[in-house]
Parts: C-alpha cells; structure tokens; sequence
C-alpha cells in the first residue's frame, strides 16, 4: 500500500529535477534563436513523459490510500500541468513535420518551429507541478509519513 505512495513522493524530485532541465535549455535555446531540434524534442519528451508518469503513479496512490478533500486542487493542477506541456510539444511537433513538407500550389512553406511555445508551457506546468505539491504539503520538498 505504501509503495505507491512512496514512488509518487519520490518521483516529485526527478519530475521537478527533469522541468527545471528543460526549462533551463529552452529558456537558452529562445536566447539564442536556436530552431527546435532532437534535443529539445527529447527533453520536453522526458519531461512530458515523467510528469505524465507521475499522474498515473498518484492515481494508484488515490485508489490505494484513499481519497480526502485537499487532494482536489492537488489533482486539478496535476492534470492541468500535464496539459500546460503536452499541447506545446504536440503541436511543435505537428508544426516541425509540416515545415519540412513540401508546399501545396502557391502555399508558402511554414517556417521551422520555435522554443517559445515549449518555454511558456514547461513555464506554466512547471508553476502548476509548485502549486499542485502546495496544496497539499508545506513545502515542496517537505516529505509526510503519511
């Protein structure tokens, strides 16, 4: 019973560790106008990917350990955070094999996606992933014996 609990506590600080990664190169990449790549694809993936891990790990700690009324605004910004990155990566990657489609008729071609979209939602999930951890913990890197 307490597995799942102490794996979703745990995996806080590689989902947090992993947001500050990402934000840190995107932030560097729209500094230096660098145009989306692999390595910015693979970090927000990585960072995508944990955060969307994270979520499906707490659900078996909800079906395990129960439900208590301050855990709502804990899931409602989880699940909004999950959402504030993957709508960025979903559509820079729809936009980055567009881009590199050959254009129809007098269609201009689309220019190569940027980091800004990624930046401002791995911004905003990494503020939902602070204020999701607030809503039920002192502090973000307080642990419970709960």
């Amino acid at each position: 019973m307490t597995f799942f609990f102490h794996l979703h506590s745990g995996l806080r600080y590689l989902v947090l560790l992993s947001g500050v990664i990402a934000l840190a190169f995107f932030a560097f990449a729209v500094a230096t106008k660098r145009p989306f790549d692999k390595v910015g694809r693979i970090l927000g993936a990585s960072y995508s990917g944990l955060l969307q891990l994270q979520v499906l790990v707490g659900i078996a700690v909800l079906v395990t350990r129960g439900y208590y009324p301050a855990l709502i605004g804990h899931i409602v910004m989880m699940v909004l955070a999950v959402g504030a990155i993957q709508g960025p990566l979903g559509a820079t990657r729809r936009r980055l094999k567009s881009s590199g489609e050959t254009p129809v008729g007098n269609e201009p071609r689309r220019a190569a996606p940027t980091y800004v979209p990624v930046l401002v939602g791995t911004l905003v999930s990494l503020a939902l992933v602070v204020g999701g951890i607030l809503a039920i913990r002192p502090g973000l890197f307080v642990s419970t014996a709960f």
